[in-house]
């Protein structure tokens, strides 16, 4: 079965790809499903999928590789070294794969590129330094001559069901932090991007990952379904909507889950806001990978004072962005995931124009490329402002006071991320209490991300955060080992 990359990228015949269980790549009994070139919307590669028989031998091969027992630490932290390493030799054919299946353009692929190998190098320095704690024991009544020490051990089988719109960094999120921690790891990617899923696969089998502890496997949503069936799979790492996420919290009763989920992401701009400098990383937040980032800026929050002069020179910026094939260098904003996305985002936009809203940039929609969109005079009842567009739409919402700007932000069900322009010290640190999301950034937008940070939100955003160092601590349990030595 041909998995490589340039025999899906230079034959007319697309290749096919399989699952990866117990070391070796395999055909899925299930359907077949087609992966398309998200610009040319043609197929460029073909999966196979498992069936109920197939998942249950990933689950049998990774629980019995635990059962063996996981790598050593050291050993875990090289695999994943040496995986960085392989990774960035084949940078060319991760940028290539991503442009064709996730339509990403090549700065978008090459940064995804960039920050995996940050993912890798950190979760293989949490492999070995990962640990627990002493516990003063001789400080209670009645304890003399009693030590105690926590370890961290970890969980046994790891799922990771892992979304489109970061087919390589997120998944790596999810894989290397298992891994790092002792854990056999079961991916599952979607299946509109898994060329990428198995080419990270490929470079982790190079790299010494030991038989049965990583396991990928297509399909559909009857997959998660015969996962969640398995009390031997011990926990749940998930990006996506939050609907979905629901349901997967629901059936995973008291096992453990990691939920990255929806959200309509917010960013403030302050009435002493230096637009020199905000303006440019919001249109870099609104608008790279398309706007399919659960924290691309969806609503840019005003001052009123700013108001005219941010609509004036935001329009400007947007209309200059290139848009349309992802393989030409020049292109700022690619097509997203498929053509019936968008219909859906350019649906949107029309309804918010038909209710009022005024369309300061934009253009009509090609196949899957939405123009990079501008909007304001938007409402709440309208969808653009209500429910989250995933596409590369931005809406200008005015503000009077920042108290107004924060309530505006909280009385959405999501809580992810929060961007704030601002000099004001005490402002800022109010809006950092008030707020009611996991992360808020002062003098960046509500995308700004670094891949050693957690990352995560509340409400209906999901809990649980990712970022090596915190996504191993989750993967894992504290067990408590006491001695009495008198």
């Amino acid at each position: 079965m041909d998995r490589k990359a340039s025999a899906v990228l230079g034959t007319a015949t697309p290749a096919v790809y399989g699952l990866l269980v117990d070391g070796q790549w395999v055909e899925g009994a299930g359907p077949r499903v087609s992966v398309r070139d998200k610009y040319k919307l043609q197929p460029c590669a073909t999966i196979t999928t498992a069936d109920a028989a197939q998942v249950k031998q990933a689950i049998d091969v990774a629980h019995a590789a635990f059962r063996r027992g996981s790598p050593a630490a050291y050993e875990r932290g090289a695999v994943l070294d040496r995986a960085a390493v392989l990774l960035e030799a084949r940078l060319d054919e991760f940028v290539r794969a991503m442009q064709l299946e996730a339509g990403f353009t090549q700065t978008d692929a090459t940064g995804e590129v960039r920050r995996c190998l940050q993912t890798l190098k950190l979760s293989a320095e949490e492999a070995r330094r990962l640990a627990g704690d002493v516990i003063p024991l001789a400080g209670a009544p009645g304890a003399a001559g009693r030590l105690g020490f926590t370890l961290r051990v970890p969980l046994g089988v790891v799922a990771a069901i892992t979304p489109f719109n970061s087919p390589l960094n997120t998944v790596t999120h999810k894989v290397a932090p298992a891994f790092a921690a002792g854990n056999a790891v079961i991916l599952k990617p979607s299946s509109f991007t898994p060329i990428t899923a198995c080419l990270l696969a490929e470079v982790l089998l190079e790299a010494g990952m030991p038989q049965g502890f990583l396991s990928v496997l297509h399909g559909s949503a009857e997959v998660v379904q015969h996962l969640q069936a398995d009390d031997r799979v011990r926990f749940f790492a998930f990006t996506g909507s939050t609907e979905v996420g629901r349901k997967i919290q629901q059936a995973a009763g008291l096992r453990r889950t990691q939920m990255e989920l929806g959200s309509i992401a917010c960013t403030i701009l302050c009435d002493d806001a230096q637009l020199d400098m905000a303006l440019p990383k919001v249109v870099n937040a609104g608008f790279r990978k398309a706007g399919q980032v659960c924290t691309s800026v969806q609503l840019l929050l005003v001052h009123e004072s700013l108001q005219q002069d941010v609509e004036t020179r935001l329009a400007q910026l947007v209309k200059a962005l290139s848009y349309g094939d992802p393989q030409d260098s020049k292109t700022f904003v690619g097509p997203v995931i498929s053509e019936d996305n968008a219909i859906r985002i350019d649906g949107w936009i029309q309804e918010a124009v038909a209710k009022g809203a005024k369309l300061l940039a934009g253009g009509p929609r090609q196949g899957a490329v939405v123009p990079p969109t501008l909007l304001t005079n938007i409402s709440d009842s309208m969808r653009v402002g209500c429910n989250e567009i995933f596409g590369p739409v931005v809406c200008i919402v005015p503000f009077k006071t920042l108290a107004q700007a924060i309530d505006r932000v909280n009385a959405t069900p999501f809580g992810l991320a929060t961007g704030l322009f601002t000099n004001r010290l005490g402002d800022a640190l109010n809006a950092a209490q008030q707020l009611e999301v996991g992360g808020v950034h002062i003098n960046e937008t509500s995308s700004s991300r670094v891949d050693l940070m957690p990352y995560g939100g509340s409400k209906d955003s999901g809990f649980g955060r990712e970022g090596p160092h915190y996504a191993v601590h989750e993967m894992t349990e504290e067990r408590i080992v006491t001695f009495t030595t008198t």
